[in-house]
């Protein structure tokens, strides 16, 4: 995928203005589009929202994205915004249908995070052809989309690799890293790895190197025992994992193999925090959901509401199919033993007797969770 952010001011005020141009030249491309944008205004705060999120494998969507965004839209539509909800379970194809729901049910606007990013390209212009702004949630998704919110993805696999490369110290340059790469399917996936291998190439040697089907656990635990078998227990030295669910199925196949090395993680889930307060996993990344869920809610409200996005996005973003997408990149943290306090705790994301249950109660005492 080719990703550019413009960070420089006269990128961004040509970005205004390239912004500015499309709202002006929309017209030309639908004849109705000026009508649908003076009904979206006029409906104030009894907006409908379509949110479409891609499975409940991990524990983020339903925990924390979902109620996040249904939170904020409230906020600000005073109660009056109705938020309509489907998951797709990780099914591409029901993830289509589910868009045509929502067009057919003339929701003001979508927030999706797609399963496929390329397979739901159809249906987001459908969306469009409907006068239905669409706003890219997470994962860039391909089609017209209208705005996009989600994490400077390079950069969590930079910190990933970087974070792997600071527990292995000079074990580095003694042994070989597998990498359990998320789904080929995911855009995400494919910048996660872009920024691990900048963190990684030259400075460790990668044994094997998988891209794990649809992000499951039990993918990542075979793909781990077939690289133990091939590489050999000895010589490996750690395990780059894109994320938590995965570096659960990882660990599960390093113990049986009587293999302790460090394993990276992303999302901060509970099972992942509690698996880095026992040292069974080194790290994992930490994405605070919360300004994530608020920009996508405000992006969303504003485009159905006939708003224009210059005050929510400082970003642009290119998709493979749409350029200077409206955009907003929330910063990222290396969540290890030593912050978990002053992260997770902190925010609210967990408490501490949510993480150190009966068995991790004495790790939790040993590094200070209390």
């Amino acid at each position: 995928m080719n990703t550019r952010m413009r960070r420089t001011a006269m990128a961004v005020a040509a970005s205004a203005l390239a912004v500015s141009l499309a709202a002006c030249g929309s017209a030309a491309e639908s004849g109705d589009k000026d009508k649908d944008s003076g009904d979206s205004a006029a409906k104030g705060d009894n907006i409908k929202v379509g949110l479409l999120l891609p499975e409940n494998q991990t524990a983020r969507y339903e925990k924390f994205d979902k109620p996040l965004i249904e939170k904020k839209i409230k906020e600000l539509t005073n109660n009056k915004g109705e938020v309509i909800y489907a998951n797709a379970k990780q099914d591409a194809s029901q993830q289509n249908q589910q868009v045509d729901t929502m067009v057919t049910n003339k929701v003001d606007v979508l927030i999706l995070d797609a399963v496929d990013a390329k397979a739901i390209a159809g249906s987001v212009k459908k969306a469009k052809e409907a006068g239905i702004p669409v706003v890219a949630y997470d994962r860039l998704a391909e089609g017209p989309i209208d705005a996009y919110t989600s994490f400077d993805n390079v950069t969590v696999g930079k910190t990933q690799g970087e974070a792997l490369l600071e527990a292995l110290g000079d074990k580095a340059e003694k042994g070989q890293i597998v990498m359990m790469n998320g789904s080929s399917t995911d855009p995400n996936a494919a910048q996660f790895k872009k920024g691990a291998h900048e963190a990684l190439d030259g400075k460790v040697k990668v044994g094997r190197e998988y891209d794990t089907k649809e992000w499951k656990p039990e993918n990542a635990n075979a793909n781990m025992e077939g690289a133990i078998s091939a590489i050999g227990k000895d010589k490996i030295v750690g395990v780059y994992s894109a994320n938590d669910g995965m570096a659960g199925g990882i660990i599960t196949a390093l113990k049986a193999a009587g293999i302790k090395v460090p394993v990276t993680g992303q999302d901060a889930e509970l099972a992942g925090v509690q698996r880095i307060v026992t040292g069974e996993q080194f790290m994992s990344v930490y994405k605070p959901y919360a300004p994530e869920a608020d920009a996508a809610a405000e992006m969303a409200v504003a485009l159905a509401q006939g708003k224009s996005l210059d005050s929510i996005a400082k970003d642009t973003v290119d998709s493979a199919t749409t350029k200077g997408v409206p955009s907003v990149l929330v910063p990222v943290v290396s969540l290890t033993q030593e912050n978990i306090n002053d992260t997770v705790i902190k925010d609210g994301v967990y408490t501490v007797e949510e993480i150190c249950t009966g068995k991790y109660k004495a790790a939790c005492d040993k590094i200070g969770l209390k």
